[in-house]
């Protein structure tokens, strides 16, 4: 068996983002949760009052042999506007900021080589914002929030901002869905 790998991401609210990582073959596991703050082990409350610096965020392991870094990169810069500054869509504020949080340096110099390209071809309208930091630590949402859209697909807002955001990456990345 491969060894996994891990990557974390944030694009706006978790539950968005994780749904749209686990339609991917070679993902083993998402985990959604919170990272790039100050305080110790915040909590969902404390994140969403803006209070603690931390975005929400996930993290993907996945088997690099069957799904790339770049392959994530290309779905989480598809799935969100990384063009928008503590924003996507309804959600608002610093914890709903683009963020990748790398790893190590390889996947410092792939993302970074990843969002230059995307503005040498003019991909987006507007600049990218996306935050590029090293993770310090990451601390896991609670249960409540893990698996949300396959527990609440019918829930409102999963209805309105999650199901199309899976539904563009089940039709854009067919090749890659599980």
């Amino acid at each position: 068996m491969t060894a996994t790998a891990t990557a974390t991401f944030g694009g706006g609210c978790f539950w968005c983002v994780e749904a749209a990582f686990e339609q991917l073959a070679g993902v083993t596991g998402v985990t959604s949760g919170y990272a790039g703050g100050t305080v110790e082990d915040p909590s969902y409350r404390a994140v969403c009052n803006g209070t603690t610096g931390h975005a929400e965020v996930v993290q993907v392991e996945y088997d690099p042999e069957v799904v790339s870094y770049e392959d994530l990169l290309e779905v989480f810069f598809t799935v969100h506007d990384p063009t928008t500054l503590n924003r996507e869509g309804p959600d608002v504020g610093e914890q709903y900021r683009s963020i990748v949080l790398y790893h190590d340096d390889d996947q410092r110099e792939r993302v970074e080589a990843f969002v230059d390209e995307l503005e040498a071809q003019d991909a987006f309208d507007d600049d990218i914002v996306t935050e590029i930091e090293p993770l310090d630590t990451f601390y896991r949402a609670e249960d409540k929030h893990q698996d949300y859209f396959e527990k609440h697909p019918n829930q409102a807002y999963c209805s309105v901002n999650v199901a199309p955001k899976v539904s563009k990456v089940r039709e854009q990345f067919a090749d890659r869905v599980k």
